[in-house]
């Protein structure tokens, strides 16, 4: 079918690919050897110490905790084990459901949690907030919006928290 093919990328365009791509490995690379040096924490163990601090009684359904940070149950599960053993959360047997568990933020985790926010988002604010204007923060929200709209739905579950329409001065522990 004549004009049914897609464009590909022209060279600038796949420049831009690639300094994004580039940028954010290294951006988050860098973020995340501050985390554990900084806090004995992995990205991973943050993104499950900060969903579980966010949930009502800090405690989630495990199926629920591995779609809210987009991993496969397996991965999840292994890496809740880890952090079992290192007294973060706790695994109990859903009464209503003998298949699936629930996650809870156990006292070790919420300690290192709070100990890990604010040196986390000190790094956060060095390396991507300072780094840009006002203007160019807006455009990079902006950007992340419209990316993550285009995503297949099941991909894009994960980010479906509506951004505020105003900007905000209060940290956040992302």
């Amino acid at each position: 079918m004549p004009g049914s093919r897609r464009r590909l990328p022209t060279r600038d365009e796949l420049r831009t690919w690639r300094d994004f791509l580039e940028t954010t490995e290294a951006l988050r690379s860098v973020l995340a050897t501050r985390l554990q040096s900084d806090t004995g924490l992995s990205p991973g163990d943050y993104g499950v110490l900060l969903a579980l601090s966010e949930a009502p009684g800090t405690r989630m359904r495990s199926s629920e905790l591995a779609a809210t940070l987009g991993w496969e149950r397996s991965r999840l599960s292994h890496h809740l084990g880890r952090m079992e053993r290192r007294g973060l959360i706790r695994r109990e047997k859903t009464p209503a459901d003998s298949r699936g568990a629930e996650i809870s933020l156990a006292a070790a985790g919420a300690e290192a949690f709070q100990a890990a926010t604010v040196p986390h988002l000190r790094a956060v604010r060095e390396l991507f907030v300072d780094a840009l204007t006002p203007e160019q923060l807006t455009a990079a929200g902006e950007i992340a919006a419209a990316l993550r709209e285009n995503l297949p739905a099941q991909k894009n579950q994960r980010a479906q928290k509506p951004a505020s329409s105003t900007a905000s001065e209060e940290p956040i522990h992302s």
